[in-house]
């Protein structure tokens, strides 16, 4: 197998938090095959970005994404998280 990807480990958190927003950032750490501090990183930036919203739930977070958020690169800026979201869940 090669060392890339098609999506990066920004979008594999953000579309695993959409599919389970009472993740543990462990677990987050463990499905995306990263550090638990890259997965901070990546929520921290992903909220200061407007794509989540971080809800405490006593001693664990809630994700809360923002599904009508914009993809940012040029190429996908017309497209929403929403959207890609149902194209990656389309049937075949």
């Amino acid at each position: 197998m090669t060392d890339w990807n098609f999506f990066t480990n920004h979008a594999h958190v953000l579309l695993l938090l959409c599919h389970e927003p009472d993740l543990r950032v462990r677990d987050i750490a463990g499905k995306v095959g990263i550090t638990e501090r890259a997965v901070q990183k990546i929520v921290h930036d992903l909220e200061q970005e407007g794509y989540l919203q971080i809800e405490k739930a006593g001693r664990r977070n809630h994700y809360e994404p923002h599904l009508g958020a914009h993809l940012r690169h040029p190429l996908e800026e017309g497209c929403t998280v929403a959207q890609l979201l149902a194209a990656l869940d389309a049937d075949g």
